[in-house]
């Protein structure tokens, strides 16, 4: 099964003023983050505001990114629901648009306490869409599912024929490197957390990741990998420090979904606010968030439309 090379971009949800899905910008959206380096799109998860989305809207999004995608770029759906049969019913709509893949976090209800679930929960899923690469996303902070991710990996091998790998957005490296290890690297570990990215190459991992701020700062990131593979350490370090300069930043502002998506208009792309109950960036919050951007040079590195 094909791994993945490069990052992949969470994209957010474009809303209108009223709140409605807006699928018009989508085309340029998928052009933007080519053009930054971006090698495809995770749609409909965290950054995406995928639970608050209707099935309709979901899949709307899905036909959407799909029909617009850029040659080579990878359009993978997150099918992840509180409701299994809704979850089956958007994996094998992915299949049927052409996606090229699909994944799922664990459901934030109820929430997962043993592998097993976990395990049966995937299955079902991954059954749905047999001929795609199923992820399954590891985000415990949203949904509780602190499970360890080498036992699940133990317990899909043989089990699940289209289980690909794993989003994996947690912070401890040891337990990335060592799903990374699992039987010379038979899974695709994809490192989620755009703070860490330099470590984990220097494990011999995230030669492919998910990230979010990849949104507005893909072209930093995106450097990460490519000085590291130039031997480049110390840009690659200089990088990697800079991007956590731009996460301390939205840190102060409720985080990627709420400040990440108000950055995108700061650089000329109006996506719209977020969904209840996502308190949205008042408009002093946004002239005291660009001051910051603007003291650490931001828009000098951030992507380009």
């Amino acid at each position: 099964m094909e791994k993945i090379k490069g990052l992949i971009d969470a994209p957010f949800t474009p809303f209108t003023p009223n709140g409605d899905v807006n699928l018009e910008p989508i085309g340029q959206y998928a052009s933007m983050l080519q053009k930054n380096g971006l090698k495809g799109v995770f749609i409909n998860g965290s950054s995406g505001e995928g639970y608050m989305l209707t099935t309709e809207e979901r899949m709307q999004l899905a036909e959407k990114w799909v029909s617009v995608a850029p040659d080579g770029f990878k359009v993978i759906v997150h099918v992840g629901s509180c409701c299994l049969r809704d979850s089956v019913r958007l994996a094998r709509h992915a299949a049927e648009i052409g996606a090229w893949g699909v994944g799922s976090m664990a459901p934030p209800f109820p929430k997962v306490g043993r592998i097993e679930e976990l395990v049966a929960y995937c299955e079902q899923i991954a059954a749905a869409a047999p001929q795609l690469p199923f992820y399954y996303y590891h985000i415990p902070a949203f949904n509780g599912a602190y499970l360890p991710m080498l036992d699940l990996l133990k317990a899909v091998d043989g089990r699940i024929p289209n289980f690909a790998g794993i989003k994996y957005t947690y912070e401890s490296l040891y337990e990335y490197n060592q799903c990374r290890l699992y039987k010379d690297g038979k899974y695709d570990m994809l490192h989620g957390q755009d703070e860490t990215i330099l470590p984990s190459l220097a494990q011999g991992g995230a030669q492919g990741g998910i990230g979010g701020t990849t949104n507005y700062n893909g072209r930093c990131l995106v450097g990460i990998l490519d000085a590291w593979a130039k031997g480049d350490i110390e840009t690659a370090r200089r990088l990697q420090n800079y991007a956590q300069a731009v996460i301390n930043v939205i840190c102060h502002y409720r985080g990627n979904i709420v400040a990440g998506k108000r950055i995108m208009k700061l650089i000329g792309f109006d996506l719209g606010g977020n969904r209840v109950p996502f308190q949205n960036m008042t408009d002093d919050e946004e002239g005291r968030m660009k001051q910051e951007l603007e003291d650490i040079d931001f828009f000098s590195h951030c992507n380009r439309l």
